[in-house]
């Protein structure tokens, strides 16, 4: 509409834009026929598509090239590390329980492949960062099981202390997953220093296609059993055709993530003069996960008195894109289970909203959202803007 402002999206741990060059990536590629299981030229071009993905996702992760094993996303990705069955240097090995922190993602929260049972929940602090003391009393007398902790949390940007984890896993000879899908592009991940056995990745999060993902390993003596089985795809880790566009485009959006933490400083001058806006609008405005280490990209907060669900509609109104801090499911906002983990009493939890940047996000981004954003205010609560904190 003529006058009408340009839309703003800052919901990037939903899902960021696809990149001009990821895009070009996936159109070259279904241009082209070819299953990358078959012998002729255009199956080897398939192939060699897919393989050089593999190498830029390697190299993402700091992995050996056939330590990556691509899947449809990171659903399947989690499913496929939260197995009890591996195999160990050739051998079959059960791992016996599940331990995870309260505030994985949904994905995790379900156990994958262990069964109820099996699983152990391991509480976290009011910055929502796992107790790293409550984690090795629980391990310390286990059978080999396997330990999954997330890199960051997909509604704070809550940064757990991997190396510690790691440690800990190490020491008493337990697996260890880490669900890094928020992470890539936003931190170095670094599976030597952390110790992990497997980290997931989800592409469409810094700016690839949606539906397709990767299971990373350490070592590739040391991998989960395959969810997907059927044919030998995959080193035989992932049965099915591979979706060689979507990866031929993960391949270019993992250089990309990489090159993006060179402007991780840039980034965090951005978050730091939008969260120094929320609060001269909103002196009784909480950020959540304020004094842990956080993703550059992620903050999220509540203003009481205004819920999440009223806030995104007036936002949206405004034509400015975010999200809910809480789990969403089928367009209805419930109550956090990262929030309410980290002690926050439910009625600020509803209140709960996330911005969430990216590759792409500008000044004039934040500035449009801090120009918004006292005006939905007012609307919604104007007696938020002059309470004491």
């Amino acid at each position: 509409m003529p006058g009408q402002a340009s839309p703003v999206y800052l919901d990037h741990n939903a899902g960021a834009p696809m990149r001009p060059a990821v895009r070009d990536a996936v159109i070259e590629v279904l241009q082209d026929a070819g299953n990358a299981s078959s012998v002729h030229a255009h199956g080897r071009k398939a192939r060699g598509r897919i393989e050089n993905a593999r190498e830029q996702v390697a190299k993402l992760c700091g992995a050996f090239t056939r330590a990556v094993t691509f899947v449809s996303g990171g659903t399947e990705a989690n499913m496929t590390a939260l197995s009890p069955s591996w195999q160990d240097q050739g051998e079959p090995v059960y791992l016996d329980k599940l331990f995870r922190s309260a505030v994985e993602h949904p994905s995790v929260v379900t156990g994958g492949r262990f069964r109820v049972a099996d699983q152990v929940v391991i509480p976290v602090d009011s910055n929502g960062v796992i107790d790293l003391e409550a984690l090795e009393d629980r391990v310390s007398d286990a059978d080999p099981s396997l330990i999954s902790v997330m890199a960051a949390n997909n509604e704070t940007g809550v940064i757990q202390p991997l190396e510690g984890v790691g440690a800990i896993a190490a020491k008493y000879g337990h697996f260890f997953h880490v669900d890094a899908v928020q992470a890539a592009g936003r931190m170095p991940i670094n599976m030597g220093l952390w110790q992990a056995d497997a980290v997931t990745l989800s592409a469409h999060k810094f700016g690839g296609p949606q539906g397709i993902g990767a299971v990373v390993v350490r070592s590739t003596a040391r991998v989960p059993s395959p969810l997907m089985v059927g044919g030998g795809q995959e080193n035989w880790r992932r049965g099915g055709t591979e979706n060689v566009s979507a990866i031929a485009g993960f391949g270019v959006a993992a250089s990309a993530a990489l090159e993006d933490l060179n402007k991780i400083d840039q980034m965090k001058m951005m978050k730091a003069r939008l969260e120094t806006g929320l609060v001269n609008t909103c002196p009784s405005l909480t950020i959540f996960g304020a004094d842990a280490e956080r993703l550059v990209n992620t903050t999220c907060f509540a203003v009481p008195g205004i819920s999440a669900e009223t806030a995104l509609i007036a936002l949206d109104l405004e034509r400015v894109s975010l999200s809910s801090g809480s789990a969403c499911s089928s367009g209805k906002v419930s109550v956090s289970h990262v929030l309410s983990a980290m002690g926050v009493e439910e009625d600020t939890a509803r209140c709960a909203l996330r911005i969430s940047m990216g590759w792409n996000t500008e000044d004039a981004d934040i500035d449009r959202f801090l120009d918004v954003w006292p005006r939905v205010v007012d609307r919604l609560n104007p007696d938020a803007r002059h309470r004491a904190a």
